[in-house]
């Protein structure tokens, strides 16, 4: 599991396909659980990405630092931002905003008045690496589980490999094609500002 950046108050890894963030109710592995034992030593979850998804991923050291980062999550002080590759036809403009409320379901989330806000920035920046595909950065404002790709699948791009928002483009096995490519904390948060990144998508092979 390969550490981006560590420091006194945090480790940020790159998180891996396949594995939820926290044991799920399968009793499955968790990126948690696992570096912990790899560093030996306790850690605190700050925030979560699915277990399809890959990339920048934060838990805290302290319990300090867990107060600290979790209220960063929860008032909007860290900023986080996704590439994506999907399917569907080319988009017709580059910029887009999605807000909408979204409920989950024991498999999906999906839009309905009883949800809770869920705002995505989304860009549309081209054809992606791999051919047939189209690339985006999102940014979203809220936190809402599975966002992003309830997001885009309903707006006619599902996510390269997102069957279950219906996409029908073959990825690697346990990875849909949506990475956490960069999160920005700001200076409030732990004195300093802070940019960790991960690299981009890569082509599947």
């Amino acid at each position: 599991m390969r550490i981006i950046l560590e420091t006194a108050e945090f480790f940020a890894i790159d998180k891996p396909a396949g594995l939820p963030t926290i044991p799920d109710r399968l009793g499955s592995t968790s990126v948690h659980d696992q570096l912990e034992v790899e560093l030996g030593q306790k850690l605190w979850i700050v925030h979560r990405l699915d277990r399809e998804v890959t990339g920048v991923l934060l838990f805290a050291r302290t319990a300090a630092a867990h107060r600290s980062l979790s209220m960063a999550f929860e008032y909007g002080q860290a900023h986080k931002t996704y590439e994506a590759w999907t399917g569907g036809i080319e988009p017709e403009q580059r910029t887009f905003r999605w807000q909408d409320k979204l409920l989950r379901g024991k498999k999906r989330a999906y839009a309905h008045a009883a949800g809770k806000d869920a705002i995505t920035l989304a860009e549309y920046t081209g054809q992606a690496a791999q051919a047939g595909l189209w690339a985006w950065q999102l940014q979203p404002l809220t936190g809402r589980n599975h966002q992003l790709r309830v997001h885009l699948a309903s707006h006619g791009w599902p996510i390269a490999g997102d069957q279950l928002y219906g996409s029908t483009v073959q990825w690697r096995t346990g990875e849909i094609a949506l990475r956490a490519r960069v999160l920005t904390l700001e200076p409030a948060v732990l004195g300093r500002p802070i940019t960790i990144e991960a690299g981009p998508i890569e082509i599947n092979s």
